[in-house]
């Protein structure tokens, strides 16, 4: 058995090096070890003892039977391999972090839905686009991500412009902003499925963020002890 757990972390092909790069050194800092996947560079599945689903292009909205736009950027041959991991990992246990497109493509393959748009149906809500944690979000009492998190609020950043609607099987809200838009998104007990809206590697000098990485790791670790 290997020492350290090995966690796929998932982005894109075209984009988002920097977004993984964060990615692979929150899980080393966690105590992991990592490797990229992109539908061009894919891995298998059942090598690995944990995934981060990152962020990206948007979701294709036939997946989830939502309005069907030429204003978004999607990404297909991703958004299979994604789906395609997040199977095998459901048939394997392994333990899922999603972040922003993750926590929605992790949301539709467990039966929910998106927003396609958010501004057409959050109208009041401040459209922000940055890196930087200027929007706070309401962190719901006995969560798994209020554990983690140790506060009831906190300033995170905003990059998306959809977000998820009807929850998938299984899972409750972890999250909301002021404007009752879901920022995240878990399954209570057992496996650890967790999934928010924010980028949490952009906020690398933030303990309490690096903490929903090392909680990945170690359900890694305790799996592959099991």
């Amino acid at each position: 058995m290997r020492e350290k757990p090995l966690i796929g972390v998932t982005g894109s092909r075209r984009k988002g090096r920097i977004m993984t790069f964060l990615n692979r050194l929150a899980v080393w800092r966690a105590g992991g070890r990592s490797v990229r996947i992109t539908w061009d560079k894919p891995y298998p599945t059942d090598e690995l003892d944990g995934l981060v689903i990152g962020g990206g292009d948007d979701i294709s909205a036939t997946l989830y039977g939502g309005e069907v736009s030429v204003d978004v950027r999607v990404d297909p041959r991703r958004d299979e391999i994604e789906l395609n991991a997040l199977k095998t990992a459901d048939e394997l246990g392994l333990p899922v972090l999603g972040i922003c497109r993750g926590s929605q493509i992790m949301n539709v393959f467990y039966g929910g839905s998106l927003h396609t748009e958010i501004r057409k149906i959050f109208k009041d809500a401040p459209q922000l686009r940055t890196v930087l944690p200027r929007k706070c979000v309401d962190i719901l009492p006995d969560t798994r991500l209020r554990e983690l998190l140790r506060v009831d609020h906190c300033n995170v950043n905003s990059l998306h412009h959809q977000a998820v609607d009807a929850l998938g099987d299984g899972f409750d809200v972890a999250a909301r902003d002021e404007h009752g838009m879901i920022q995240g998104i878990e399954r209570k007990g057992g496996r650890f499925l967790l999934g928010v809206q924010w980028h949490p590697e952009f906020l690398f000098w933030q303990p309490r963020q690096q903490r929903l990485f090392n909680a990945l790791v170690a359900a890694a670790k305790e799996r592959m002890r099991s």
